[in-house]
């Protein structure tokens, strides 16, 4: 009985196996996460909820056991063909949280070797693994302590903006939202200053910056300010207006 039991368990676990390889060979344009403890599970959350498709890669099984509804591998994701089983041929973005800097490095110079496009997000523990995650190829560097000891601080110092700034930016609070909207090359938008195109008048947006082509940052910008190809609109809103908004950008 008992080795029936035990061979049942692992045809189970074959098939599911198969099932999830065939969800992730069907994504395309979605994030990898390299870790799924505390912080990769707050991730998960987030890009989720913003119905964004993700592929989760964890070693430690028990992380994964209380899911359903995750699509994920387990295994070592500083390993190249974890990786390659992740899709990241085809992935968008790379988010790795794994316990240590050594291990964040490797994974960023591996995924970088695989994918010269990749948008790769890495955590740093230690201060000084940001210049070498970056220098690895990582697009930006998170290191939660430095960010952690700055929020408790503005809660403090400026309660109110944090309240408001955290009721922005998490996807479960669909009324207003902080958005990054890209104006794509044949935006109707493109040449008009924001007083021409209306977007305050008519959907009631706040644009709050743009981010130039070439990195340059304006803050808060006027109505007769030029709207350019290759901006990035940073903008608050309506989560339905900001839809339009986005039409509006791409059209």
């Amino acid at each position: 009985v008992g080795a029936r039991i035990i061979i049942e368990g692992e045809i189970k676990e074959v098939f599911k196996k198969r099932k999830m390889n065939k969800k992730i060979e069907a994504l395309s344009n979605h994030y990898i996460i390299c870790g799924y403890g505390r912080m990769g599970s707050i991730i998960v959350k987030e890009l989720k909820a913003s119905n964004i498709p993700v592929v989760i890669i964890e070693k430690n099984k028990a992380n994964l056991q209380q899911e359903e509804d995750i699509v994920y591998i387990e295994g070592d994701a500083t390993h190249d063909e974890v990786l390659i089983s992740a899709g990241i041929q085809r992935a968008r973005g790379l988010i790795s949280v794994l316990p240590s800097d050594a291990e964040n490095l490797y994974v960023v110079l591996s995924a970088r070797e695989l994918n010269k496009n990749l948008f790769i997000v890495a955590r740093a523990v230690d201060k000084e693994a940001e210049h070498k995650l970056k220098r690895a190829g990582a697009d930006r560097v998170v290191s939660p302590y430095f960010i952690g000891g700055l929020r408790m601080a503005h809660t403090v110092l400026r309660p109110t903006v944090v309240d408001f700034l955290e009721f922005a930016t998490r996807a479960e609070y669909a009324e207003i939202q902080i958005e990054e909207i890209e104006i794509s090359k044949k935006s109707s938008l493109i040449g008009k200053t924001i007083g021409q195109s209306g977007m305050g008048r008519d959907l009631g947006v706040i644009i709050i910056g743009i981010k130039r082509s070439d990195g340059r940052m304006k803050f808060n910008p006027t109505s007769q300010t030029l709207i350019k190809d290759g901006d990035t609109l940073i903008v608050i809103g309506h989560s339905d207006k900001l839809s339009e908004l986005e039409r509006l950008a791409e059209e």
